[in-house]
């Protein structure tokens, strides 16, 4: 019921892109659906209505903000868009990985949404593994900052160890190092394969709506570099990696 609260116990709300968002309550606010992650009124976060395929009841544990948000403070909010954009930023700058790339990946990840959980238990804006997460010194993966600079020097290493290959480096940020290795590229699973293909055309956009003269020039190698990134285009479609070196979003060839 639009503008009605749901208070019945904690629930997970399941995304179409097959994350889940534990919350307490919920509130639908016109087009968005309002999550209140704690008793706090002021603790929520707002998600499109259409990107959620259903609710179920968290039959596991009730939600506790304090075991898993922002440091250690239940009533933590989720980072406004703007602090969001200041966090990718930095990480980008300290692990020199275009913060436009950074974006992407959080896009196909999580949907921006800080307190995700995959299926497989991927946590956070850029979905850290837990096995990762530790790997990489992350203490809170449902800290947006931690989340965002672990995930950065994530990527970071992923496209050293391929050379800079941004479709290898996002393969393996999806299904694993030990599948790009095995298959010697972008392993033939489908969902790796679009995975690949959504992240790079994102990235594209995001650069052409920066630099729309790469557009009217076709087969023409341009570069607009950051601190880690190169742009290059390839015959009618731009094809961007942040790294200096071209690279195809045809993905030839488990997920999280």
């Amino acid at each position: 019921m639009a503008g009605g609260v749901l208070a019945e116990g904690a629930e997970l709300a399941i995304l179409y892109n097959g994350n889940s968002i534990a919350h307490e309550r919920r509130q639908v606010v016109g087009q968005v659906t309002r999550l209140y992650l704690s008793d706090s009124a002021e603790s929520y976060i707002e998600i499109p209505s259409d990107q959620i395929e259903r609710f179920e009841i968290d039959s596991a544990s009730r939600f506790q903000p304090a075991a898993g948000q922002l440091s250690s403070s239940p009533g933590a909010q989720a980072p406004t868009r703007g602090e969001l954009d200041r966090l990718i930023l930095g990480a980008g700058e300290r692990n020199q990985v275009d913060p436009d790339f950074i974006n992407s990946v959080i896009r196909a990840e999580s949907g921006f949404h800080p307190f995700a959980v995959s299926k497989k238990g991927a946590r956070g804006l850029m979905q850290l593994m837990p096995q990762t997460a530790s790997q990489l010194g992350v203490q809170n993966a449902f800290d947006p900052g931690a989340n965002v600079e672990g995930g950065a020097r994530y990527l970071r290493e992923l496209l050293e160890k391929y050379n800079f290959d941004a479709a290898k480096a996002l393969a393996a940020y999806n299904a694993g190092p030990g599948r790009v290795d095995q298959y010697h590229g972008v392993p033939p699973y489908y969902e790796t394969q679009a995975y690949v293909r959504r992240i790079i055309r994102d990235f594209n956009r995001q650069k052409l709506a920066e630099h729309p003269e790469l557009a009217d020039k076709p087969k023409s190698v341009s570069a607009v570099r950051s601190s880690a990134t190169g742009i290059h285009q390839h015959s009618s479609q731009a094809s961007t990696v942040p790294s200096g070196r071209s690279v195809s979003d045809d993905s030839s060839a488990s997920s999280r």
